[in-house]
């Protein structure tokens, strides 16, 4: 439970500074791949450091970090556009503010496998 917990309020933090970088309108250009690094950075630091879970330690932020561009260039393979957007919308643009890539990457693939089920007796 306590692991849960915690997991919830460190995805309730504050909105990371740089700007959010849709990974599939990703043109991998120099330009783009830092406006993804420095939001990656931004917003692991909201995460770890700006939150009231307080977990600032350089090896939590690398590992964060380097999780989170993982998790971007996954989600820029991405097959169902529809799918990928509505997690952004509800993970981002929402009071929720889960706005990692390593959120967005799970729940999209929680949500594409899900959508290809069907209640079964």
């Amino acid at each position: 439970m306590r692991v849960i917990l915690a997991a919830a309020a460190l995805s309730l933090s504050f909105t990371a500074n740089a700007d959010f970088v849709h990974p599939l309108d990703f043109d991998g250009s120099e330009a783009q791949k830092q406006e993804v690094l420095d939001y990656i950075v931004s917003r692991v630091k909201a995460d770890y450091c700006d939150s009231e879970l307080d977990m600032c330690q350089e090896s939590n932020l690398r590992m964060m970090e380097k999780s989170n561009l993982k998790a971007f260039k996954q989600l820029t393979q991405a097959t169902n556009r529809k799918i990928l957007d509505k997690v952004i919308e509800d993970y981002c643009s929402s009071e929720l503010d889960m706005c990692s890539y390593t959120n967005l990457d799970m729940m999209y693939k929680s949500n594409l496998k899900a959508s290809g089920e069907k209640l079964e007796w």
